[in-house]
């Protein structure tokens, strides 16, 4: 009997899937989430913990859970994701994909309940989204060396890392809406994520040019006559 032929290369996996992860919890990615939410104890929680509810690690779902906490008021989030967010887009531009946290990150500790809280926002988007999304334009969000996209988060994570008002919305939902195109295959998400990164630059500079005509460049004319 000839030899079966080697198996070729793991498609990317699909959103939606049933493999078992820990507690023993089966079903949809966005039921595992809830179940995930329920479970949770009292207790400060790691985003590793986090992660190993996904199930066997995505790209887009790495970017969807390193995006949705910052657009909630959590202290010192916006810093450690904002710089996960920096070297994930090293990895995007050398088509590693951004599937493995950086230690410092995983280690990160949630309050239990912004926990609970995450995981409820990520169950919904996850919900909302196989039901509004289709793969369509997939070649927008293919996976393998893409430098526009890793631009694209590495700027995101700058505007998360830097100290704005209200400056960690924006670029978290331009992450989210990528994250999620990466792993539908759907190029109208990933389409969507550069206009919201689009509109969370022209914020970003907005709000540098106004500090600077209202208190900069007053503050450096008031010393330079002083």
């Amino acid at each position: 009997m000839p030899s079966a032929p080697p198996p070729g290369p793991a498609p990317f996996p699909a959103l939606s899937y049933s493999q078992p992860t820990i507690a023993g919890m089966t079903g949809s990615l966005p039921h595992r989430l809830r179940q995930g939410a329920a479970q949770l104890a009292d207790e400060p929680v790691t985003i590793a913990h986090l992660m190993q509810l996904h199930g066997p690690a995505l790209e887009g779902s790495m970017l969807v859970l390193m995006g949705a906490p910052c657009l909630l008021p959590i202290p010192g989030v916006g810093n450690v994701m904002g710089a996960a967010l920096m070297l994930a887009a090293v990895t995007l531009w050398k088509g590693q994909g951004a599937t493995a946290l950086p230690a410092r990150v995983a280690a990160f500790r949630l309050p239990p309940r912004w926990a609970r809280r995450v995981l409820r926002m990520l169950a919904a988007l996850y919900g909302w989204a196989e039901k509004g999304s289709r793969e369509r334009l997939a070649a927008l969000a293919r996976p393998g060396p893409s430098p526009w996209l890793a631009t694209q988060v590495g700027l995101m994570g700058a505007v998360i890392f830097l100290p704005i008002p209200l400056g960690n919305v924006l670029p978290a939902l331009a992450v989210v809406a990528l994250g999620l195109g990466l792993a539908l295959r759907d190029g109208v998400a990933v389409l969507l994520a550069a206009g919201l990164a689009l509109s969370a630059l022209l914020y970003t500079a907005a709000l540098g040019a106004g500090a600077w005509w209202w208190i900069a460049a007053p503050l450096m004319h008031w010393i330079g006559r002083a």
